[in-house]
């Protein structure tokens, strides 16, 4: 894992810049993205280790940015940001999933489009190079919005997307993770207590928004068992009234909470009342103390996890009740910043 990590980091740190504000103050956009949360100890984190997360989520940002500031739609800014962090084997998610019980790998994938409400989701998918895309393809060329197992891969066939082998998705760390869960009788959260799923959300400058949310689920997942991130709703949700949110965590109680819609649902009433008659400014704060009150309840219930989120106002947003959450965020006027822990942490 070792090898890895440092590889990633070589690959990685030349892609890294800071941000640059737009001259044109009218073009407003923001992308928020993250790579997991969960019990994350800086002590535990070696300094090189940091810098290739660091340089990874800035890598991504970089995607989704570039997108947004030429006058790109936030569908592909998600899709960009997603796509490269699928890439990178320090996430769990497309090349870096986790492993099942049964040593195989089965990834989910979700994604919205604002404007319409238009969604695609994938879920136990073992072949496909980039779930995002598929599920993307689910969206807009299907009847349907969620395909699962050998009908979604039959579906990718047809559609032309790149597939991989097995050994692509495999990785040291994941199947280590596996034996120590199986050797010494652990659950999934005690062996591994942080949740790698990648997500994007983003506004571009037509004031669209979506959200995209990748992952490999689980470690040492049983039964088929299924998460909250392909599930629209629970891990992933945008309607241009409200917000775009993508979500990371405990998938049972985020399913049970509805957290990307409750937390989008919250935000559309406040803006439009019960009758969408007219829209009325929800400030960074607002939409901020609605995210958190949201969280809480799937503490209350037992879960841990974060999401991000942008608003139709161009707030780019975090909220997570674990001690870190890999994470960064951008905007049109100027911020740029990425993070792991909880606090002190912004880059």
């Amino acid at each position: 894992m070792k090898t890895i990590i440092l590889a990633a980091l070589t690959a990685l740190l030349p892609f890294s810049s800071p941000a640059v504000a737009q001259d044109d103050e009218t073009a407003t956009w923001s992308i928020a993205i993250h790579g997991g949360a969960g019990t994350l100890d800086p002590d535990a984190m070696t300094p090189e280790r940091r810098a290739a997360y660091e340089a990874a989520l800035q890598r991504a940002l970089d995607a989704g940015k570039a997108v947004l500031a030429s006058g790109g739609s936030a569908m592909d800014a998600v899709k960009a940001a997603v796509v490269l962090l699928e890439d990178i084997p320090l996430f769990n998610a497309g090349r870096g999933s986790v492993y099942t019980w049964d040593e195989t790998i089965e990834m989910d994938a979700s994604i919205m489009d604002g404007r319409d409400r238009s969604a695609g989701a994938v879920t136990g998918v073992t072949t496909i190079k980039n779930p995002i895309l598929l599920a993307d393809k689910v969206r807009t060329d299907s009847p349907h919005v969620f395909l699962m197992g050998q009908g979604a891969e039959q579906f990718a066939s047809e559609q032309g997307l790149e597939t991989a082998p097995p050994d692509y998705f495999a990785t040291e760390g994941r199947r280590e993770s596996l034996n120590r869960l199986k050797a010494e009788q652990m659950s999934a959260i005690e062996v591994d207590y942080k949740f790698g799923t990648v997500g994007a959300v983003a506004m571009d400058q037509n004031g669209d928004i979506a959200a995209a949310t990748s992952t490999g689920g689980m470690t040492g997942k049983r039964w088929g068992r299924i998460g909250d991130s392909p599930v629209i709703g629970a891990g992933t949700y945008a309607d241009n009234r409200s917000c775009a949110v993508s979500a990371t965590g405990w998938g049972e109680y985020f399913i049970r909470v509805g957290v990307a819609h409750e937390i989008c649902t919250r935000i559309r009433l406040e803006r439009h009342g019960a009758d969408d008659a007219s829209v009325r400014p929800v400030s960074a704060d607002r939409a901020q103390a609605i995210a958190d009150a949201v969280m809480a309840e799937v503490k209350e219930l037992g879960g841990d996890g974060g999401v991000i989120l942008v608003t139709p106002d161009g707030q780019a947003l975090y909220s997570f009740n674990t001690t870190g959450m890999y994470r960064g965020r951008a905007t049109s006027g100027g911020v740029n910043e990425v993070a792991i822990f909880a606090e002190g942490d912004v880059q």
